[in-house]
């Protein structure tokens, strides 16, 4: 990877600070949900923790997510019932610790036949195989499956059990559904309305954590080598290549785990991804049709897929293809076309067509190796594998095999322990009622919420504060702090929405590398279609004044800022400037494996 925009940038403090004392007791390699939520549970052991993501911190496979934290009702068709419990209980806990960015999800599932499948689905569940066609899920399956998916998910009344209803009552509340519909089944999971932000937050946790210098975390910074001194690392910034001494390595690169082995010098053979994408529809019509909640079910294929309002735009995904983690992951037009096929399976007037399209994205599973098995039939489930590193023949590598965003804390959990046990220590804090960031004291009632803007209000008006905790949860109150010291709110011409001292806030704070960086991570503006032409020049222009780049500098991170937009995510903008940059560096930027 490469995504250099200056030869001779100097070096950023984080990477300083490693500079300064490379050696730490664990060393973790990727900076994706599993690996900050690894980073996070070694910092709260006391344990002495450096992480390095290659890019920017959750940019691969975490940022292609479907926004979703759900116990995985289809999986039970795949038999894996501990994986199940341990998502749905880790969706309940995560309603409880992070209610800024998670929230209850009401899912339907429209159902157009009453037995269907009833016969086929043992099979599924024995051999993990489709024989011949698929066979629709018809009401009978889905309520088995239903009912023992509310017995995972008990947990106090968390969430309310499934419901069922026929044809007249379905049609009453979703009029635009398919008029064959028989029934509907509601149940409930959960979203993640910006998961970026909620990942942000878990590095935040670590280093406080670990403050005083013992929980150290940098992105692009990448892996590229073993010696007997230890892992061989370079800064993708300015360009300086230093080596880390640890004595427990972490590899938890998710689809790039093998290819992170391969450039720690030794082969593996653990991962066999596949490609999910989605794309972001601005049609306020099929927003309106699903109710508030999202549409979950088969399309004709057999694949199960979704339609999803989030953050005032439509998700529709996802599909299952088989993906080389060595190429580019990128939203194919055949894609869109299943896209707008399965929109149509359930939704048959409703008109959607590529002018709609205000955002696509694409990443890789990291499912294990699966050989002849079907996609839709590969493990969820994850698992841990030791070897040793090649540098010294002696100091253990541990690499997380699978994973998913649902279940990040209990996988760090279990990744930490293994880690502890190589260390020869044990757990002395546990993160099973910990709340994370902005979730802290987060007021989840009207009356709370407003006797929380009404003391942090300030100078700001109390339509302002409370925009701000919408966005950052309780963690508003240092972007307040950060606006009063700094004595500026102006709002951004392109985009009133944020303000010249929020954006310094996000720069001076949250690891702010490249403009990409803030446009896709920090803020939601190019999810939502807002990245406009005036949005874009006038946040580099912020973000380069705040990062003290040169002309050169400017006109570089706009013109790989374009590239990566445009390549990933079917975003046409424009430079403005000449500049550096190339499409390989665009590819580059999230989802090319270390060399």
């Amino acid at each position: 990877m490469n995504t250099e925009t200056s030869n001779t940038a100097a070096v950023r403090s984080d990477v300083q600070a490693i500079l300064d004392r490379p050696t730490a007791q664990v060393l973790v390699i990727g900076g994706g949900i599993n690996g900050v939520g690894t980073f996070r549970d070694l910092a709260l052991q006391g344990v002495d923790v450096i992480l390095v993501e290659r890019s920017d911190f959750i940019s691969g496979a975490s940022a292609a997510s479907s926004h979703m934290i759900h116990g995985g009702v289809r999986y039970l068709e795949n038999g894996e019932f501990r994986l199940v419990r341990e998502s749905v209980q880790e969706r309940n806990r995560l309603l409880r610790l992070a209610p800024h960015y998670v929230k209850p999800l009401p899912t339907t599932i429209p159902i157009f036949s009453t037995f269907s499948g009833i016969l086929s689905a043992p099979l599924r569940l024995l051999t993990h195989k489709q024989a011949g066609k698929p066979k629709e899920r018809g009401a009978l399956l889905i309520k088995l499956g239903l009912t023992g998916y509310d017995s995972f998910s008990r947990d106090g009344g968390t969430v309310p059990r499934h419901e069922f209803k026929g044809h007249k009552k379905s049609m009453a509340k979703f009029p635009k559904l398919r008029d064959s519909v028989k029934y509907t089944a509601r149940y409930y999971d959960a979203a993640v309305e910006n998961p970026e932000r909620l990942a942000l937050d878990i590095v935040g946790d670590g280093r406080v954590a670990g403050s005083g210098g013992k929980a150290r975390s940098v992105n692009y910074v990448e892996a590229i080598g073993s010696s007997a001194e230890g892992v061989v690392l370079r800064d993708t910034v300015s360009g300086t290549e230093f080596t880390v001494k640890a004595d427990v390595i972490v590899n938890t690169s998710g689809p790039w785990t093998d290819l992170t082995n391969i450039a720690l010098g030794k082969s593996t053979s653990f991962m066999g991804g596949t490609k999910g994408s989605h794309i972001v529809l601005n049609n306020q019509e099929l927003h309106d049709a699903c109710a508030g909640g999202e549409i979950f079910f088969e399309n004709n294929d057999g694949r199960i897929v979704l339609i999803y309002p989030l953050n005032g735009r439509v998700l529709v995904g996802t599909t299952d293809i088989e993906a080389d983690p060595s190429e580019p992951s990128v939203t194919t037009e055949e894609e869109v076309d299943y896209f707008f096929e399965l929109v149509s399976h359930v939704f048959p007037t409703i008109a959607v067509d590529r002018s709609q399209i205000v955002y696509r994205y694409s990443g890789i599973r990291p499912l294990p190796k699966h050989d002849d098995t079907a996609p839709g039939f590969v493990s969820r489930d994850y698992r841990i594998e030791q070897t040793v590193f090649a540098g010294d023949k002696k100091t253990p590598v541990l690499s997380l095999v699978g994973g998913k965003w649902t279940t990040w804390r209990a996988l760090a959990e279990h990744l930490t322990n293994e880690t502890l046990g190589l260390l020869g220590t044990t757990r002395t804090t546990s993160t099973e009622n910990l709340q994370i960031g902005g979730g802290v004291g987060f007021p989840t009632t009207t009356s709370a919420t407003e006797a929380w803007v009404a003391e942090h209000s300030g100078a700001l008006s109390k339509a302002r504060t409370a925009q701000l905790l919408k966005r950052y949860g309780t963690k508003a109150a240092e972007v307040i702090a950060y606006i009063a010291e700094h004595s500026d709110d102006a709002a951004l011409v392109s985009l009133p929405e944020y303000s010249t001292a929020e954006i310094d806030f996000l720069v001076n704070t949250e690891y702010v590398v490249h403009l990409t960086d803030v446009v896709l991570r920090r803020t939601i503006v190019a999810f939502t279609g807002g990245l406009t032409q005036p949005v874009f020049d006038e946040l580099a222009g912020l973000i380069g004044s705040h990062l003290s780049w040169s002309a050169e500098q400017l006109a570089a991170e706009k013109t790989l800022a374009v590239e990566t937009l445009d390549f990933f995510h079917g975003l046409v903008l424009e430079a403005g400037t000449a500049g550096g940059g190339t499409p390989e560096a665009a590819q580059q930027e999230s989802f090319t494996p270390a060399k």
